[in-house]
């Protein structure tokens, strides 16, 4: 049985992404496109489509023509837009960084998207640096968002932005279709390693027009909050793509720090804030947030990772705003569910209705039954990736034949049309909203020599965060402890991809075949002491 939209379906011009949102600008252009958060510095729509043309001008300069691809590297900032929607413009791709990755995990991302130009900022130089030392990556240039630094050791040329921007040629003339690749996220997906996600200008631009249908009230006179980072899809489409699709100004800032975001919106007047469920716990219990007028709020909006009903309500009584919550991954661009601004009558523990264009089926994963009570979530609809780069066998794996997307996800709905996430089929840990695949972890675990086997599950910390524990087995006569281990993969990673629990028994439960058997583990962690 398929569950469809209770709103009617959209129609997804055959257009590109910057086309569509800065083709017309009209009376937008000197209305405040991107606020600074930290400095306050605005830019206008104008200013904004301006600096998009330079730098896809810039591109072309370079000789880097349609289909090529640029990693970008930062974190929020007033010129992220800029150098996102300037490559798309020139017919570019941008595979969007983690702006926590290692040297080695940076590394991996250029090599496997095939990244031509990386773009960054100065702080982030000395990790970019060692990266782009190791061998077989196409990168030839690095252009430095906020200046370059004159130094004899870098492996590549450095380029300022501004010397980018200052150039007077013309933007190239570029033919760009819906199934033009537009942005190269990367993402675990249901398990393993991170793949790039090949999402086109119709897969961007249709989850705008759905979320733009489902009666979001984003307007020019919103003012959004963009403190989760563009790299991953949730602040790209949700938070800077929406808001200059719906002419509203968007405050970035580069990090969550609590001050500082408290200080943002009561300076700034945000009314609509996006969020991931750690914040939350801030917004309800630090005794900070009573120091600040922030009574600007209207709406909350949390996704990223499920957000607990009664955390969400404790929000909104102290905020005296509305909270909503959705449902999304990269694979999905990423919104396919959510609570419209219209919907404080469903239940907050849900995820809302599926978006227009959506089509849903709940099928159990072990007989492949279909229209059953709780199964997995399976999702169709324009918003649907292409497929993983370079990877048919995980593409295969995660979309059908029949153009559904498997995510992973057990879900139950109710007869109105309302999902509920319920259970977890795929091994992937959400660590505050960021993706931990296990294998990773259990593959670096095993490089030690002391470690004999290892395995990795989510459990739930004191807060009801989900955090990365590992089953380790260690060589005979090896001693280590738990800090031992933590550390060994902390010094090896990005900080929320770590290890934060650490048990030792003598043997890793196992199928016939040799697969971790990780419901043995969870059934360990819930038996009593």
């Amino acid at each position: 049985m398929i569950v469809r939209s209770p709103y009617d379906d959209i129609d997804v011009p055959d257009m590109g992404l910057p086309e569509f949102l800065f083709g017309d600008l009209g009376d937008a252009a000197d209305r405040v496109a991107i606020i600074d958060g930290p400095s306050g510095a605005r830019t206008t729509f104008g200013e904004l489509a301006g600096a998009v043309d330079r730098f896809a001008a810039g591109m072309g300069e370079r000789g880097l023509r349609q289909g090529d691809v640029i990693a970008l590297f930062a974190p929020n900032n007033p010129y992220y837009p800029v150098v996102f929607h300037g490559a798309l413009a020139a017919g570019l791709a941008v595979s969007t960084v983690n702006a926590l990755y290692t040297p080695d995990e940076l590394a991996y991302q250029l090599r496997d998207s095939g990244s031509k130009v990386l773009v960054t900022v100065s702080a982030f130089l000395d990790r970019a640096r060692a990266a782009l030392r190791e061998e077989g990556l196409a990168v030839t240039e690095v252009i430095v968002i906020d200046g370059a630094r004159d130094e004899a050791s870098t492996p590549l040329p450095e380029t300022a932005l501004a010397d980018i921007l200052s150039t007077t040629a013309e933007r190239p003339s570029v033919a760009l279709s819906g199934d033009d690749v537009a942005a190269l996220p990367y993402s675990s997906g249901t398990t393993g390693r991170a793949k790039g996600v090949v999402l086109t200008h119709r897969n961007l631009l249709a989850n705008l027009l759905q979320i733009e249908k489902m009666g979001t009230h984003v307007s020019p006179d919103t003012t959004i909050l963009a403190v989760l980072p563009f790299f991953h899809i949730y602040g790209m489409t949700v938070m800077m793509n929406q808001g200059l699709h719906a002419r509203a100004a968007v405050v970035t800032m580069p990090k969550f720090d609590l001050a500082e975001f408290l200080r943002v919106i009561s300076e700034h007047r945000v009314d609509r804030v996006y969020i991931a469920p750690p914040i939350a716990v801030a917004l309800a219990k630090h005794p900070m947030v009573d120091q600040y007028d922030i009574d600007c709020v209207d709406i909350v909006f949390s996704g990223a990772a499920a957000l607990d009903a009664e955390l969400g309500a404790a929000v909104g009584r102290r905020l005296n705003c509305t909270v909503l919550q959705g449902y999304g991954m990269t694979e999905l661009s990423p919104v396919s569910h959510c609570m419209p601004d219209d919907g404080t009558e469903m239940d907050l523990g849900s995820i809302g209705v599926a978006l227009p264009s959506v089509e849903c089926k709940l099928v159990d994963p072990d007989t492949g039954q279909e229209g059953v009570e709780r199964g997995e979530l399976w999702v169709r609809g324009p918003n649907v990736m292409r497929e993983y780069l370079n990877n048919p066998e995980a593409t295969a794996a995660t979309l059908d034949a029949d153009g559904f997307l498997h995510t992973g996800d057990v879900a139950t709905v109710t007869d109105e049309g309302v999902f509920y996430i319920v259970d977890r089929v795929k091994e992937l840990i959400k660590y505050k909203g960021y993706q931990v695949p296990p294998a990773e972890l259990e593959a670096l675990l095993l490089t030690h020599e002391g470690i004999a086997d290892a395995a990795v599950i989510g459990v739930k910390d004191a807060e009801g965060e989900e955090i990365p524990k590992a089953f380790v087995v260690l060589q005979q006569g090896a001693e280590l402890s738990d800090d031992d281990v933590m550390a060994f993969v902390g010094e090896r990673i990005a900080p929320h991809k770590k290890v934060r629990v650490v048990e030792f028994i003598e043997q890793i439960p196992k199928s016939a075949s040799g697969k971790i058997l990780r419901k043995d583990l969870r059934a360990r962690e819930q038996a009593p002491a």
